[in-house]
């Protein structure tokens, strides 16, 4: 049994108050490195190693330029992002649970980014397959 990966934005938030009160730059706006619908497929096997890259060309479908997105051609995954969801991926890829008893699938994960003013929302799915 092999195992992958799959992340999708679901959602992605901004608060602009917490924004105009704590940022550097109050009016920054929503995360510029993901959109609602992106989806990623992370595999760790003898031909691709996606962990180890931080998600780099892991981008299998956004409505984006795929140039523009984290995970795509050119840009590896947010920090913020891969510090937060790094352990999940990794359980998925070598067939564990990644949330059993709290999840009502032990194979999937609801998780966001850590930047409180603007965060994304991920769904993590661990896919066996033969």
């Amino acid at each position: 049994m092999k195992h992958k990966v799959r992340l999708t934005v679901i959602d992605k938030k901004l608060y602009p108050e917490l924004q105009h009160q704590y940022c550097a730059v109050p009016d920054s706006g929503a995360c510029p490195c993901y959109n609602v619908g992106d989806v990623f497929e992370f595999y760790r096997d003898e031909e691709r190693d996606d962990f180890w890259h931080c998600g780099l060309n892991t981008l299998v479908h956004t409505d984006a330029d795929p140039e523009t997105v984290a995970g795509g051609p050119k840009l590896p995954f947010c920090s913020e992002l891969w510090d937060a969801i790094s352990r999940y991926i990794y359980t998925g890829l070598q067939g564990g649970s990644i949330m059993k008893g709290w999840m009502d699938r032990e194979n999937e994960m609801i998780a966001c980014c850590s930047d409180g003013t603007r965060p994304v929302i991920f769904k993590i799915e661990r896919i066996d397959y033969e």
